[in-house]
C-alpha cells in the first residue's frame, strides 16, 4: 500500500473569544483531534451542518492557518517542520477554490492576469500560452483573458477560479462550497467540471459542502463532521446507501429525496456553541439514539463492525452494526 497524498493527524485548531478568566479569551475549538487522509487521485467530501469545522479544516490542510495542536503531511513531510523555502516550493501543488467566486478574483485586474499569476510566482514557463490552455480546458473562449471579473457571469467567474487554481499543475485543490453561490442551474456544469477535470488530471479533491446530492455524485469518500469531530467516514457509496451514525442519518433525513435512505426524523434543535459544547458525545442533546451514559465520555472513531473501510463515533456502534 502507498501512503495517502496527504493527511491531517489529530488537527486542532483553536480559537479565543474575547472574555474569561483574567481577560484570557474563551476558548473556542473549531476542530478537536480530526484524522483525515486523503490518497492521489481521490475525492473526499466533507460534509455537515453551517459551524462544524468543514471550512476550518480545509484551511489547515492546506497551511492557510496552522493547527493549534496536530500535524498535516503531504507525502510523508510534516508541513510544520518545512522552511520558508521548501513550503512556498510545496505551495504550487496545493490550491484552493474559494466560495464566492466574484469575491476571490480582484475587480480590477483581468482574468488572464490573475490566472498566471501563480505561474509567475513560481517561475512557470510561457504563462501566457498557458493562460489561453487553461481558458479552453474550463469552457471559457481564451479571447475573453483581458475581460474583468464583472464582465462574466457567476459560473463563468468559477470557471475562472477553478482554472486559476490548476495554473500551477496541483496534485490536492481544496474547493470549499464552489457552487453554493451559483444558480442552481449552473451548479451542474461547475461540478461536472470539477469531475472531469479530476479524471483528466488525477486530482485529489477535497470537497466542502452542505448538498449532499453534489457529495454523492463527485466524491470517492464522505467525512461528516459535527463541531469540529469527525462523526463517520468512509466510502460514499456504503454511506449513502446505508448511513450508520444518528447524525449522518438525520442529514440524509434532511435531504430531499434522501429521506427514505434514513432511518430517523430530521434533526430538532441548533447546533452546540463550540464555547460550550456538551460533555462526553457532543451530538447527544440532539441524539434520538443517547443515553445517560453518552454524557460521560466522548467516543473515538473507530471502524464500524462488519463494514470495512467505514468508521464511526459512537457508543452505541456495536448495536447500530447489529
Amino acid at each position: 500500500m502507498t501512503a495517502p497524498l496527504i493527511r491531517g493527524e489529530g488537527l486542532t485548531r483553536i480559537f479565543h473569544r474575547r472574555g474569561g478568566f483574567l481577560g484570557r479569551g474563551v476558548p473556542m475549538y473549531a476542530l478537536r483531534g480530526v484524522d483525515i487522509s486523503i490518497d492521489r487521485g481521490e475525492a473526499v467530501g466533507v460534509v455537515g451542518e453551517s459551524g462544524c469545522g468543514k471550512s476550518t479544516l480545509g484551511r489547515v490542510m492546506l497551511r492557510l492557518m496552522p493547527p493549534s495542536d496536530g500535524r498535516v503531511m503531504f507525502e510523508d513531510r510534516d508541513l510544520a517542520s518545512m522552511g520558508t523555502g521548501e513550503l512556498r516550493g510545496l505551495r504550487r501543488r496545493m490550491q484552493m477554490v474559494f466560495q464566492d467566486p466574484y469575491g476571490s478574483l480582484d475587480p480590477r485586474r483581468s482574468v488572464g492576469a490573475q490566472i498566471a499569476d501563480g505561474m509567475v510566482i513560481h517561475g512557470i514557463d510561457n504563462p501566457a500560452e498557458r493562460v489561453v490552455e487553461l481558458l479552453r480546458q474550463v469552457g471559457l473562449d481564451p479571447s475573453h483573458a483581458q475581460r474583468l471579473p464583472h464582465e462574466f457571469s457567476g459560473g463563468q467567474r468559477q470557471r475562472i477560479a477553478i482554472a486559476r487554481a490548476l495554473a500551477t499543475r496541483p496534485d490536492f485543490i481544496v474547493a470549499d462550497e464552489p457552487v453554493s453561490a451559483l444558480d442552481v442551474s449552473i451548479q451542474a456544469q461547475v461540478v461536472n467540471l470539477l469531475a472531469d477535470l479530476r479524471a483528466e488530471l488525477g486530482l485529489a479533491l477535497m470537497f466542502i459542502s452542505h448538498d449532499l446530492h453534489v457529495v454523492r455524485h463527485l466524491c470517492d469518500r464522505v467525512v461528516v463532521m459535527y463541531l469540529g469531530l469527525v462523526m463517520e467516514d468512509g466510502p460514499a457509496a456504503e454511506i449513502f446507501r446505508a448511513p450508520a451514525h444518528p447524525y449522518t442519518r438525520a442529514l440524509l433525513a434532511a435531504t430531499p429525496s434522501m429521506h427514505h435512505r434514513a432511518a430517523t426524523a430530521p434533526l430538532a434543535g441548533e447546533v452546540p456553541s463550540i464555547a460550550r459544547p456538551p460533555s462526553g458525545c457532543v451530538f447527544r442533546t440532539r441524539c434520538p439514539m443517547a443515553q445517560p451514559a453518552c454524557a460521560e465520555s466522548v467516543p473515538t472513531l473507530r471502524p464500524l463492525p462488519g463494514a470495512e473501510g467505514r468508521r464511526i463515533a459512537c457508543h452505541r456502534a456495536e448495536e447500530i452494526a447489529a
